[in-house]
């Protein structure tokens, strides 16, 4: 599915420079840096302009989701298709999100840093948010976890192929 997205996204964004490119993928859901950092392989890029755009791309999203998500939720709750869609995406956060209620910001870290499907800065966000991690801590737990994620990925991808 994740090559899938990529593949559309590739298309449809094609026309963007390609540090653009990789810093559009890097910033969307599901993809994050696993995205954009093998992309910008792909492209030829060096180790350190993959992490550098990747990383950048990755973090963007982050202080709008921390500072418009609850209230943005709080109003759309009055509809029944996203309050469905909120319960989902609560359960799955918590669920994931052992670490983060025992450990608070290093816990977000740790979720972060870990670079498997629905661990991300995205998830990492939506767990600060519900367990009311101040902005400022929960941005820089989730900034340092990315940063590991990003060196971790891109030593694969330039020390494996």
């Amino acid at each position: 599915m994740k090559h899938t997205i990529e593949e559309f996204l590739i298309n449809t964004f094609g026309f963007l420079p390609p540090e653009l490119l990789v810093i559009v993928i890097s910033a969307m859901p599901i993809l994050e840096l696993r995205g954009g950092i093998p992309l910008a392989h792909q492209l030829g890029f060096s180790f350190g302009e993959a992490l550098f755009y990747g990383i950048l791309g990755n973090l963007l999203p982050i202080i709008p989701i921390l500072l418009l998500f609850r209230p943005v939720s709080k109003w759309m709750l009055r509809f029944s298709m996203y309050k469905r869609f909120y319960d989902w995406l609560y359960n799955r956060t918590m669920k994931k999100s052992n670490n983060v209620e025992k450990f608070g910001a290093l816990g977000l870290i740790l979720f972060t840093a870990v670079p498997l499907p629905t661990t991300g800065a995205y998830s990492a966000s939506l767990a600060a948010i519900l367990f009311f991690i101040p902005l400022k801590s929960a941005f820089l737990a989730i900034a340092t976890g990315v940063v590991i994620a990003g060196v971790g990925i891109a030593g694969v991808m330039y020390m494996v192929f």
